[in-house]
Formats: C-alpha cells, sequence, structure tokens
C-alpha cells in the first residue's frame, strides 16, 4: 500500500536533502565537526572503557526473519601451516561469510529507499548487483566519533526491560535525558536503551526479534531539531516491530536514513554501559563505532567502545 499522508508530512519537516550540497553522501555526519570531536575528547576522565558489540559467532541473533541475512559462519582456511617450507614460521587463518548487519551493525543511508528514492534524491537503483551501492555506501563514512549520550528509557521508567509494545516516544527521550541529567547537542551520537537485547541474551533469539519495543515514527523529529549526527539501540529492528500504524513497515528507516541522512545502528548491547553511566552518574562519554570500510555496501559490522 501507498505510503499514507501522515509519513510524507513527517518526511517533509526531517528533511535534510541539499543541506549540505547535492553532491553530499554522509548526511548528519556532517555535523561530527573537529569542534565536537574535540569537545567530546574532554567526555574521558577516568579511562574506562566500555564495549558495546555482541560477540561475531554462528548462533548469533539472526533467527531468518530477515533473508539472507546470516549469522557469520567461521571456518579455518589453514592451521600451523609453514608455507615458506619445513621448520619456518607456521601461519593459521580464516575465513568468514556473514551478513554485514548480521550483529551489532551501522546502516548506511542506502539500506532502504521509498518511493524510489535515496538520501538526497538519488535515484535507488543506483544500487546494483555486481556494485553495491556507487552513492552512499558505508565506505563513504570514513570514522564516526563524537559524543556519545546514552539515554536509558528503561531505566528512567524504572525497568529492566521494555515491554514488547512499547512505541519509543520524543517525551520517553526526554524523560531519559532529564533521568541521565545530560543535554543532547548537535554532532551527539544517541544511544537508545530499551533493555530488550537482555532476551537474546537470555537465549531466545526469537523473541528478541519479535515482539519488540522500538522508537516510534515520532522520533525522527526529535532527533531532527537536535542535529543528532546518529542513532543506535538495543534492538533488532531498530524500530517497534509490529509497527505502531499497521501495515507501514520501516517507516523510521525510510525517515532517518532517507529523508535526514542520519545513519542508524542496531543490536548494540547497553546493558554494561546502563550499569556504568548508573556507577559514574553520568551519561556522556567518547564514542568510538568505526565502520569496516566495505565499498558499496549498505551496512557493516561496528565494534562499539564507550570510553569515560
Amino acid at each position: 500500500m501507498p505510503l499514507p499522508a501522515e509519513f510524507h508530512d513527517i518526511a517533509k519537516r526531517v528533511n535534510n536533502w541539499g543541506r549540505w550540497g547535492e553532491a553530499d553522501e554522509i548526511g548528519t555526519l556532517n555535523l561530527v565537526t573537529d569542534e565536537v570531536v574535540r569537545e567530546a575528547a574532554a567526555e574521558v576522565r577516568t579511562g574506562r572503557r566500555v564495549p558495546l558489540a555482541l560477540p561475531l559467532k554462528e548462533d548469533g541473533v539472526q533467527s531468518g526473519l530477515i533473508p539472507g541475512r546470516i549469522n557469520p559462519l567461521h571456518s579455518m582456511v589453514q592451521i600451523n601451516q609453514e608455507i615458506f617450507g619445513p621448520g619456518t614460521v607456521a601461519c593459521s587463518d580464516d575465513a568468514v561469510t556473514m551478513g554485514l548487519q548480521a550483529a551489532t551493525h551501522w546502516d548506511a543511508l542506502t539500506h532502504v529507499s521509498h518511493s524510489g528514492r535515496l538520501y538526497n534524491g538519488r535515484p535507488a537503483d543506483t544500487i546494483t548487483a555486481h556494485g553495491g551501492a556507487e552513492f552512499g555506501g558505508i565506505d563513504k563514512a570514513p570514522y564516526i566519533v563524537s559524543r556519545g549520550v546514552l539515554l536509558d528509557v528503561a531505566a528512567a521508567k524504572g525497568l529492566d526491560r521494555l515491554p514488547g509494545d512499547h512505541a519509543v516516544t520524543p517525551q520517553d527521550l526526554d524523560e531519559a535525558a532529564e533521568f541521565g541529567r545530560v543535554e543532547v547537542r548537535a554532532g551527539d551520537i544517541v544511544l537508545v536503551r530499551t533493555g530488550q537485547i537482555q532476551v537474546y541474551l537470555a537465549g531466545d533469539k526469537h523473541g528478541y526479534g519479535y515482539p519488540s519495543p522500538g522508537l516510534s515514527v515520532r522520533t525522527p523529529e526529535w532527533f531532527r531539531a537536535r542535529d543528532v549526527a546518529a542513532v543506535a539501540n538495543d534492538t533488532l529492528t531498530f524500530e517497534i516491530f509490529p509497527p505502531e500504524i499497521e501495515d507501514l513497515w520501516l517507516p523510521v528507516h525510510a525517515l532517518d536514513l532517507v529523508e535526514m541522512g542520519m545513519l542508524q545502528g542496531q543490536n548494540w548491547n547497553l546493558e554494561s554501559l546502563s550499569t556504568a553511566c548508573g556507577e559514574l552518574a553520568r551519561h556522556s562519554f567518547l564514542l568510538s563505532a568505526m565502520p569496516e570500510p566495505f565499498v558499496g555496501a549498505t551496512g557493516t559490522p561496528v565494534s562499539p567502545v564507550a570510553i569515560f
């Protein structure tokens, strides 16, 4: 069915096409300026580091819900092989086959399209089977380092985990910012904790994916108003699933990636980060979340680290 008028109204309000020029391929990452990074570096006071990535393993978060997005298949291609002759140093090598968005990852701006268009109005058919995304692939985002902010929506409500039918609203984000005594600034990378990843960590990957709390279709305007550079959370689908508006599938993806040009991250493990923020009584930190530069890819694995 066609996208409803409500979607198109929001799209007009958050649209960033042309804001950084017609040739722009990185969208809101333009907001991560040298000054923003210098200020983010000042968040490092103790040196405490918190990893946010899930282990890459064959029994990962993917359950078959998304066709072709397979968990990592790891194989050894040589084991203790003396490739330069007997008695020389022996080498072991591995190979991996996996969906680039199988575990903790970034979605590139080309991950979704709507109405035949990608971010900045580029045609969706510029993505091809052989070349991938010639415009806006994840390789065009060479570094993602900025001030990170945890909006712990679950903790702000006094919950370990939001219920599966909870759509995270702008009001929820405001409450989480107040709970963390933190102000979201231009160029920040916002991490939204629902607690949903606890379901996967407990061994139920089907329950992890469905039903799932996630961001409401109303949240892109909140991020746009604050000039957020990127957003990630601890769910499989990023937005609430099943959708809050019947038959409107992945509207938040389309608004964030296509209209706003804002990267999304999914399957981030924010449990230890929530604990650290509570212990340190601060919800901001330096965040390093460097993408793997797969040329033409519409997403990439990432191993983010929060540094206090």
